[in-house]
């Protein structure tokens, strides 16, 4: 069964604190990136061994297992959205419909060790990206399909807060 889109612009969380997950955006530096999702990984690894991974909490709702493959591919884009914005100048990156991306790779359906090894492969690299940003380019700019504009240490707290969020969602 699909889930209901989620439509909402998440970039209020660039400037407030997440009552959901508690994330909280001023936390976050450059120096604090690559350890935040290095320190993620073990708990992700733990949900996808439960063994209801695949169970749906509700019919609105990702079970474990979509929400560790939505985070894999979180993982993915922005690696190549970090590339860009460090390699071109003000890049636009394309639009990409989370529900779609589910459905086409039939996130429901993953095998839950398969995901534990790309999710912490795909997460070691992008920690490692992040290590290697210079200082001087964490206010390198790009901009979202529908306009909003990232520096690179914005780019950083929205990715973080979307990974951590899902983390709490699965109660990880």
């Amino acid at each position: 069964m699909p889930i209901i889109p989620d439509v909402k612009d998440w970039t209020w969380v660039l400037s407030e604190k997440c009552p959901e997950c508690s994330f909280d955006p001023s936390t976050v530096t450059p120096a604090t990136v690559p350890g935040t999702v290095r320190n993620m990984l073990p708990r992700w690894r733990a949900a996808l061994r439960r063994p209801d991974v695949t169970e749906r909490p509700d019919e609105n709702t990702w079970s474990t297992l979509e929400y560790a493959c939505h985070v894999r591919d979180v993982f993915s884009i922005f690696a190549q959205r970090l590339n860009l914005m460090l390699t071109l100048d003000n890049p636009t990156f394309e639009n990409w419909d989370q529900d779609a991306a589910a459905l086409d790779a039939d996130y429901a359906n993953a095998d839950p060790a398969k995901v534990s090894a790309e999710l912490t492969a795909e997460g070691e690299q992008i920690a490692e990206d992040f290590a290697c940003v210079r200082e001087g380019d964490w206010g390198r700019k790009g901009l979202r399909s529908n306009g909003s504009e990232f520096t690179v240490l914005t780019f950083s707290r929205y990715f973080l807060h979307d990974v951590v969020h899902h983390l709490h969602d699965v109660k990880g």
